[in-house]
């Protein structure tokens, strides 16, 4: 790309300023406050746009500083420039009422999009803060600042992997982290659930078997109670058989139950007396009728004695009777309580045991959760494989930034240092014949040429489209030879350069040297 008018129609100092530029070296010389700062931050502008500020940064923002002195409104400018072959020109608006931007293709007057990527394209994929840490230097800005360190790293795994710099692998790195990320809540999700779910099961199994417990100990108790019953019930079964055995007389079976002696009984004892007087002699025959009279009337002593007992005893038996009669039924309700207790303790063992293999079933890796893991593990295999990848790309930027480097200072520096030396972080060390040299070791004027070199080196690496080298004020370090090696350089290399100075020493080393330069008077 090479910048070949600017046109600065409202902005800051300058209305209606043309500014002609051409290729090699641009010589703007001006006295301080003369608008040089000015037409640097238009071409930063006019390429890349001016964001607005927000609330009290609006106030010091370049948006505010560079505002037309003028007729602040009509806030715009023109920048012309060759890419390839064609020429292209760059119109804006900067105020905040009409801002816009237009790109024209000067041959064919082709009108292209700066908001879909048509500029960027044409500058090469630069962008705003690869400008400022790489073709653009001031004296201010030398060092480069830390957001080119992680470009750099994205770079070199996009480029030496796939050739393409347009390839966001620390994006797909980034996502694939955001992935793992996502895929290990959703696991700690999962375990939380399980977790949750087993609690609730514990819980429940501990109360089913706080249940069974209950349960078995009910049934225990019904059991003896009715062992015990059934044990007194087959105890007075066998005692009611005992009695049958032994059977009754022959009076007791004809004698009616409600009579104490039997009409019978009385004729036969008074027959067997009338028999036993007529049958002995006397007085034989009334000693044997006493005797029998005695006997008979013992034995209706005795069977009157028995009757009595029998009546008395008449209503314990019925009590007994009542009390089998009442013992029945708990007997029977022991029996539906055994019956009820042994299914509801089948129901609750059965309960217990299904709780059981469910706790065993959360405490096995379900599919859901393989499923997790297995994505979690490729997800992380993905992204070590990319952290190695990066790690491996990353070494080769650092060669070949190294070599660039390198072979950029060994001719700045009329072959001093032969080699620059950077690390991840950007740290430089400079390698002379005899040893290594750090960068806080060297002169000033060396670290501004140090910086200047490794700028360059970063630039053609970053960069596929070869920009225009702008340098503000930079070799206020510089002594007259480090200067003339360094226009040399710059003369020699690059297609075309803008220098921006207060000073005459410039102007000087170049026209001792005979260097064609065009000079632009502010």
């Amino acid at each position: 790309m090479q910048i070949n008018e600017l046109l600065l129609k409202n902005f800051g100092k300058f209305h209606d300023r043309q500014i002609d530029l051409d290729e090699g070296i641009n010589l703007i010389h001006g006295e301080n406050e003369s608008g040089k700062s000015t037409i640097h931050t238009f071409i930063r502008g006019m390429l890349f746009g001016i964001e607005r500020g927000r609330g009290r940064a609006a106030q010091n923002d370049t948006f505010s500083i560079y505002e037309p002195w003028g007729n602040p409104n009509y806030y715009s400018g023109i920048l012309k420039f060759k890419s390839g072959e064609k020429h292209f020109r760059i119109e804006r608006n900067f105020d905040k009422y009409s801002k816009k931007a237009e790109l024209i293709c000067e041959e064919d007057g082709e009108v292209l999009s700066v908001e879909d990527g048509d500029l960027q394209m044409l500058l090469g994929e630069m962008d705003a803060e690869r400008y400022d840490n790489t073709v653009s230097m001031s004296q201010r800005n030398a060092q480069m600042g830390e957001s080119i360190v992680a470009e750099l790293k994205n770079y070199a795994t996009n480029y030496y992997t796939s050739g393409n710099g347009e390839i966001d692998l620390a994006g797909a790195l980034e996502q694939l982290r955001g992935r793992k990320k996502i895929l290990e809540n959703e696991i700690r999700m999962e375990m939380a659930q399980k977790q949750q779910k087993r609690e609730k099961l514990e819980q429940e199994v501990s109360f089913v078997w706080r249940d069974v417990h209950h349960l078995e100990e009910e049934l225990e108790r019904v059991e003896e109670e009715l062992a015990y019953r059934l044990e007194k019930e087959e105890e007075k079964k066998k005692e009611r058989q005992r009695e049958e055995e032994h059977g009754k007389g022959v009076m007791d079976e004809i004698r009616p139950e409600k009579w104490r002696i039997h009409p019978m009984e009385l004729l036969v004892f008074a027959l067997v007396i009338v028999i036993a007087v007529i049958l002995f002699s006397k007085p034989w025959n009334y000693l044997i009728a006493i005797v029998l009279f005695l006997a008979f009337g013992l034995y209706i002593w005795n069977r009157m004695k028995v009757g009595k007992k029998q009546v008395k005893t008449e209503p314990e038996i019925i009590l007994e009777e009542i009390t089998q009669e009442e013992e029945k039924v708990p007997i029977d309700k022991l029996r539906w309580e055994k019956s009820h207790i042994t299914a509801e303790l089948k129901e609750k063992r059965i309960q217990y045991d299904n709780l059981g293999e469910q706790l065993a079933e959360l405490d096995e890796v379900n599919e859901r959760s393989r499923e997790y893991e297995m994505k979690r593990q490729a997800v992380q295999m993905a992204a070590d494989h990319l952290e190695q990848l990066s790690e491996e790309m990353r070494g080769y930027l650092k060669r070949d930034l190294n070599e660039k480097a390198s072979s950029f200072i060994c001719e700045i520096t009329g072959g001093k240092y032969k080699k620059l030396v950077t690390d991840e972080k950007l740290h430089v060390s400079l390698m002379t014949d005899e040893k290594r040299v750090e960068i806080e070791q060297v002169s000033r004027g060396t670290v501004e040429q140090v910086y200047l070199a490794l700028r360059m080196a970063v630039g053609e690496l970053l960069c596929e489209e070869e920009m225009p080298v702008i340098l503000d004020d930079a070799f206020a370090y510089y002594d007259e030879e480090r200067m003339l090696q360094t226009l040399r350089w710059l003369k020699e290399h690059k297609k075309q350069v803008i220098i921006f100075t207060c000073q005459t020493r410039e102007e000087q080393v170049m026209k001792e040297a005979g260097l064609v330069y065009h000079k632009i008077e502010l």
